[in-house]
């Protein structure tokens, strides 16, 4: 299975989507973050997201993941 990427504010995110096939909702949505840097996150899972379609997991894993890289840089320039 070949994992989506995309390039977002110098981080690269992968979609990493775990098969589950003995579900109704087989696959499990979740994304690794390389930093500029080349430090790769662990495995950062969807809590509770499941979904029947594989393409539909992994960009919906994709978009998690920059979800996650606003979070953490957003935080980093608050000033008050």
């Amino acid at each position: 299975m070949q994992s989506l990427q995309c390039e977002y504010r110098k981080h690269l995110i992968t979609a990493s989507v775990m098969p589950h096939p003995d579900s109704p909702l087989p696959f499990a949505a979740g994304c690794l973050i390389t930093a500029p840097d080349g430090h790769v996150s662990r495995r950062l899972s969807m809590p509770m997201k499941f979904f029947s379609d594989l393409d539909n997991a992994q960009h919906v894993s994709l978009a998690y993941g920059r979800a996650l890289v606003d979070e953490q840089l957003d935080k980093a320039r608050q000033a008050f």
